[in-house]
């Protein structure tokens, strides 16, 4: 029997964006010898399966359908911290007695009460923020004070110690809109609720990347930065056979999607995916579906099957010759391919990441939350990319969306781009 140095518990909130950098921290613990259990709830247990990390569940209350059966942000978040506190406390007793009890709980930032659980067992306890080191900042500096919600256009260009500054436009929807998503900015905040009785402060960044953000709010936020949490074949290759996270809520494509990329040349096609959650306006799948006929580039554009029916009637049929439509694939063998040459993006923080350790430029199309200052870094301060403009309707035009694509693929600005992404790139391999 392998004999373990100590065993931890790490607790995801249970969404694809979420428990994919956990497993892979607790991939990371398993190599340094540390028993890695992965605690998540009962509707996304069976969708995990990775090498050498056990896998246990515990509940949200809604054991049949998570989030979706409960229908409601509050309700859901209330719920879940009061099953998982329960069902959490009885997994940590499971092990009390056996050759590996439990030592420590890694928890996701989302959910402060798996601290208290931790500390009632007399636990060591570790915050995962899986969001950038500079929307950390900006969250922790409202959740003690300093920062007054909500910021109004004429308050910007905002000034945070350690961030660029702002224009009104960057800043993530809860900071311009506080009242829009009640439930979610509680949950942002309640992140630094009681993270003074932590014992890490862990964050999927890393310190090339981010240290000026981290600093800047070390004494308040003292993050030790760990990432980025991407396979390890993308990055070291410490890992053995290390391809993808081993965690998926949707069956992807791999196969038609390699394929058919083998078929390009280098650098010729356009990846488009908005990830788990975003869901793009009808228009918006329209300017999306013309500017990619207009272009006339290759393309590969992920469209979850909730949104099919959103797109314009033919476009598929008309477009075979150009491009493939999928309801889901492995971003990262993809976003690995010589043929990918663009990454359009909706900046969730895992993508964003993906799109710098792979050194592929991205045009950015954020929606809502933390997505908008991730495409600010990615257009103005790492410059790796271009964010598309939207009008005053909130809707990207095709002409802009078309601009956006050559930018970011031909001529001058993509070269000073591509040279960008693969210093990123070799930085993000250095990082682990």
């Amino acid at each position: 029997m392998k004999e373990y140095r100590s065993h931890v518990i790490l607790v995801p909130y249970p969404s694809q964006g979420h428990i994919n950098p956990l497993l892979q921290f607790a991939k990371r613990l398993v190599c340094k010898g540390v028993k890695a259990t992965l605690a998540t709830t009962q509707y996304t247990v069976k969708s995990i399966c990775a090498p050498h990390v056990q896998v246990e569940p515990i509940s949200d209350g809604f054991d049949e359908g998570g989030f979706a059966q409960a229908k409601n942000e509050d309700f859901f978040l209330k719920s879940f911290a009061t099953n998982g506190s329960k069902t959490l406390s009885q997994l940590i007793k499971k092990y009390e007695n056996s050759t590996t009890p439990v030592t420590c709980i890694v928890y996701d930032s989302f959910l402060p009460w798996a601290l208290d659980v931790a500390k009632q067992h007399g636990l060591y306890g570790a915050a995962f923020f899986t969001n950038s080191a500079a929307v950390c900042a900006i969250f922790c500096r409202i959740h003690h004070g300093l920062l007054t919600l909500p910021v109004k256009p004429e308050d910007t260009p905002l000034s945070i110690p350690g961030l660029p500054p702002f224009n009104f436009s960057d800043l993530p929807t809860f900071v311009r809109f506080p009242e829009s998503y009640p439930a979610y900015l509680t949950m942002k905040l309640s992140q630094f609720s009681n993270l003074e009785k932590a014992d890490w402060i862990l964050c999927n960044t890393f310190e090339k990347l981010e240290c000026q953000e981290a600093r800047s709010v070390s004494d308040l936020w003292p993050g030790k930065l760990i990432g980025p949490m991407v396979p390890s074949a993308y990055l070291d290759g410490r890992i053995k056979g290390d391809r993808g996270y081993g965690s998926s809520l949707w069956k992807p494509f791999r196969v038609e999607c390699i394929q058919w990329l083998e078929t390009k040349p280098k650098q010729s096609v356009v990846y488009i995916s908005f990830g788990s959650m975003v869901s793009l306006t009808t228009k918006q799948m329209e300017e999306i579906a013309l500017g990619l006929k207009e272009s006339n580039l290759y393309f590969l554009w992920v469209i979850r099957e909730s949104q099919s029916d959103k797109m314009p009637d033919g476009f598929t049929e008309s477009t075979k010759e150009k491009g493939l439509v999928v309801t889901w694939c492995n971003q990262l063998e993809v976003l690995a391919h010589e043929a990918v040459g663009c990454f359009v993006t909706h900046c969730g923080w895992n993508s964003t990441l993906e799109g710098l350790s792979l050194g592929v430029p991205m045009v950015g199309m954020p929606q809502w939350s933390d997505q908008l200052p991730d495409a600010k870094y990615v257009e103005e301060n790492w410059e790796v990319g271009v964010r598309a403009k939207e009008d005053e309707k909130g809707i990207v035009r095709k002409e802009e969306f078309v601009k956006c694509l050559k930018e970011a693929m031909e001529g001058e600005r993509s070269e000073a781009i591509k040279r960008n992404a693969s210093k990123w790139k070799k930085s993000a391999e250095e990082a682990n």
